[in-house]
């Protein structure tokens, strides 16, 4: 979610990026750098890293289940380093825009005439756990990869449980099988490249039927939360964005499906 921005012609930043100090991980054999280069402009535009005001607090009770949740697991801010996975603790790093990061390929679109960026990005979790790899497969002590859960297999990321927060490599991290983060889980952000600020930011898609429907939120008004998992590219015209949603979900007739939405490039609206 860090947006960098270089002159076309020199490759030069046009803002400064500098080296910040980074935690240092612990797993055997490894070496880790104490800095990493990060852009002074602009902020970035979703979160990074992960820490307790992250997970969801609709309610004080579901706020304490999802500390109790990952107990087991380390946090921190952004490049915290995975770690090497014990049933015991901690089973994996959490952390926000790593594997799903918050926007990969999909990209934005650029205004030439106002040089806004519209750009879409994802709150997704994931637990990063190192665990040796399957005899014969590899000559590395360790790998972030497919496991073997019983006889269950995990791809993605490791970890040396399947219990916990969520089973390995599914990144289902949930809470009364809502998502362990709190919302908004996607957004569209109008990055003004001018000056290096964020003009304006609104959650992507509908709320999903899990929360809007869920029996511990049925006396609160949940705002717009965006869709989960809703990595998208987003389409500029003279006066609008425009953005599908990446899955499927409620939509305003009631069946299911995907909207293709649009927004006013100006306030902030749809």
């Amino acid at each position: 979610a860090f947006l960098y921005v270089f002159d076309r012609l020199t490759g030069e930043p046009i803002w400064p990026i500098v080296e910040r100090p980074v935690p240092k991980g612990d797993v055997p054999g490894e070496w880790y750098s104490p800095t990493q280069p990060m852009p002074t402009k602009p902020p970035a535009y979703d979160r990074q890293g992960f820490s307790s005001d992250d997970l969801v607090d609709f309610t004080p009770e579901l706020k304490r289940e999802a500390e109790a949740a990952i107990a087991r697991y380390r946090i921190g801010p952004m490049f915290t380093p995975p770690v090497v996975s014990k049933a015991e603790g901690p089973i994996a790093t959490l952390t926000l825009g790593a594997q799903g990061a918050a926007t990969n390929w999909p990209g934005g679109s650029y205004d030439p005439e106002t040089g806004i960026l519209y750009v879409a990005s994802e709150s997704s979790l994931r637990p990063l756990g190192l665990v040796p790899p399957p005899p014969g497969a590899s000559d590395l002590p360790y790998h972030q990869g497919t496991v073997l859960t019983g006889a269950r297999r995990a791809g993605g990321a490791g970890s040396a449980t399947a219990g916990g927060a969520g089973a390995p490599g599914t990144g289902d991290l949930t809470v009364q099988g809502l998502p362990l983060v709190k919302p908004p889980y996607s957004r569209i952000s109008a990055i003004d490249l001018t000056r290096g600020k964020i003009r304006w930011q609104v959650p992507h898609g509908a709320t999903p039927d899990l929360v809007r429907n869920h029996p511990a939120l049925k006396a609160l008004d949940i705002p717009p939360t965006g869709r989960p998992r809703n990595n998208v590219g987003t389409l500029a015209t003279k006066t609008l964005v425009i953005a599908g949603e990446g899955n499927f979900g409620p939509t305003p007739s009631g069946t299911r499906g995907a909207m293709l939405r649009a927004y006013d490039k100006a306030p902030v609206g749809q």
